[in-house]
């Protein structure tokens, strides 16, 4: 079983900083892509961040410049270090995790249970 335990949601005003991080736990024998991804009110889900495992970093256009994603590759730890934050960010952010349980099972995708990102202005 593998879990994904997300914290650091909150309520912030425009402009404020919030920190994101998700651990992974559980029969992990590698970690691939990690990412992070929202979803606002009436909208479908977005990618935000992906980290690869050599730590080669994406952003959406949106977060670019604002955003920071990281990673501990001893903890299977990704962080989001948010800044600059607008009210267009409120949503609940999503930990996604491309990893593997076993050496002789291909890898699979696993989703934490979501955090609370609320921007007021």
């Amino acid at each position: 079983q593998v879990q994904l335990v997300e914290s650091g949601g909150g309520l912030v005003q425009a402009g404020g900083s919030l920190r994101l991080s998700c651990a992974a736990s559980g029969s992990i024998f590698s970690v691939n892509i990690m990412a992070w991804y929202r979803q606002a009110p009436g909208k479908q889900r977005e990618l935000v961040a992906l980290i690869s495992s050599g730590g080669i970093t994406n952003y959406a256009d949106s977060v670019k410049g604002r955003f920071t994603i990281s990673r501990d590759n001893v903890k299977n730890t990704v962080y989001l270090q948010m800044n600059s934050l607008k009210p267009e960010d409120t949503a609940v952010y999503y930990c996604n995790t491309n990893l593997r349980t076993s050496q002789w099972l291909r890898a699979n995708d696993y989703w934490g249970q979501g955090t609370q990102v609320t921007v007021s202005s």
